[in-house]
């Protein structure tokens, strides 16, 4: 078996759904996603050439062959791992239609039948909308109803917020956050939540210092003890920093939270300094997490064997793929560290991520972040009904990934400028 081409596509969702698709001389195709990155078909079009007249089924080495060839550009790390990550998917889904198995029996097998799914409930509110430099963005399928509050957020982005003004049109309530933390577990099921943590508020004196006043980690924790007590015990609860303070404040604020038995805090403070993450972790009972910008294993390796995070959170369609990610989990696991995977994918990438979240051992809880996404379900063929159901993923037994792309949904709502798998 021969690889003949490879192809992409993009869809224009809450973020910038980057599909790859190999094909080859069997006629059997595998499709693979990617998270987002600036000009990132472009790099998969240039990683191209090193595919063609290889045999799909030695994965490893096809991934150790687009590494090296791409070192100068970032042998350990960066936004070419975002490209590799898909392709690499892509590959895992045709051996597993070759040889009629799921991608989890390729891994290893599988401990569960079903992945847990922690929803993300953003800042108390679902809809988001982002490009790939996280600029807010108007889609096409985006509801003229709710334009208005997509222009709010590119006025005062919440992931952009950092690098602007202390001032906000919107304070967020605790009574925001208890009603949204309601909704999806009444509504939906899940027993895990996320929200985001560092939102604006009145006490903010300067977004770029990485400092917190007083008054402002007491706001902070009256919104995390709103969720808490609109759900209970019950329902595992965790916090989203993005990376934005200092040590000194990250620890006030973790001291606070305490009370709350959160299942984690996650990102309080910038990734690439792991003593600085260490220091938090030491300072506090509240389990910390992190591990979404770093990739492959190597980059995890330091923050694990100097015990600096509770729970690690690698997101596999930037960290180097499926194998990968299956390497990571076992690197964590000689520490005792638990998995917690980071994912803001369409259906695909995130049933790709629970094929291996079911082939690990130390797995925890799987992001879905798809809840402003009114198509999210209907991107793909293959699940009887939808494919989260009370808060779990149930992994297909189908060969390969185990679901098909929905070409009809994804032209539909297809990135304008990008080519639709060579159309």
């Amino acid at each position: 078996m021969k690889i003949t081409d490879v192809r992409t596509a993009v869809v224009e969702a809450n973020y910038d759904w980057t599909f790859t698709r190999i094909y080859t001389d069997e006629g059997i195709h595998g499709t693979g996603e990617s998270f987002l990155a600036p000009g990132l078909t472009a790099i998969i079009s240039d990683l191209k050439p090193l595919l063609i007249g290889e045999d799909p089924r030695n994965v490893d080495k096809l991934f150790a062959k687009m590494r090296w060839a791409a070192s100068g550009a970032g042998s350990m790390g960066g936004i070419i791992y975002n490209a590799i990550s898909g392709i690499e998917a892509a590959l895992w889904d045709v051996v597993g239609k070759h040889y009629g198995m799921p991608v989890y029996g390729l891994l290893g097998g599988k401990y569960r039948d079903r992945v847990r799914i922690y929803a993300d409930c953003h800042a108390g509110e679902a809809l988001e909308a982002l490009d790939s430099v996280m600029v807010a963005r108007h889609p096409g399928w985006l509801p003229e109803t709710e334009k208005s509050v997509i222009a709010a957020e590119i006025n005062h982005p919440v992931h952009g917020r950092a690098f602007g003004d202390a001032e906000a049109d919107e304070i967020f309530t605790p009574e925001m956050y208890a009603d949204r933390a309601r909704e999806v577990v009444g509504s939906q099921g899940f027993t895990a939540l996320k929200f985001d943590l560092d939102v604006p508020n009145p006490y903010t004196k300067d977004t770029h210092s990485g400092t917190l006043t007083h008054a402002e980690v007491k706001f902070l924790t009256s919104l995390a003890e709103g969720v808490r007590e609109a759900v209970g015990d019950g329902v595992d609860i965790s916090f989203d920093l993005h990376w934005r303070y200092n040590v000194s404040d990250a620890q006030r604020l973790a001291y606070e939270l305490e009370p709350l038995g959160l299942m984690w805090l996650e990102d309080p403070v910038p990734p690439e300094n792991i003593e600085a993450m260490r220091r938090v972790k030491q300072a506090t009972k509240t389990p910390v997490s992190s591990g979404e910008n770093y990739y492959l294993r190597y980059g995890f390796r330091e923050a694990l064997e100097k015990g600096a995070l509770d729970i690690i959170a690698p997101d596999f369609q930037k960290a180097g793929g499926l194998l990968e990610g299956r390497k990571i989990a076992d690197l964590a696991d000689t520490h005792y560290v638990a998995v917690a995977p980071h994912c803001i994918a369409s259906p695909l990438g995130t049933l790709a991520s629970a094929h291996v979240c079911c082939a690990i051992p130390n797995f925890l809880a799987l992001e879905w972040h798809g809840m402003s996404v009114p198509f999210w379900n209907d991107m793909v063929t293959g699940m009887s009904g939808d494919v989260i159901r009370d808060g779990y993923i149930e992994v297909p037994d189908a060969p390969g990934i185990g679901v098909e792309l929905n070409e009809e949904v994804a032209r539909r709502y297809a990135r304008p400028g990008e080519p639709f798998f060579g159309e």
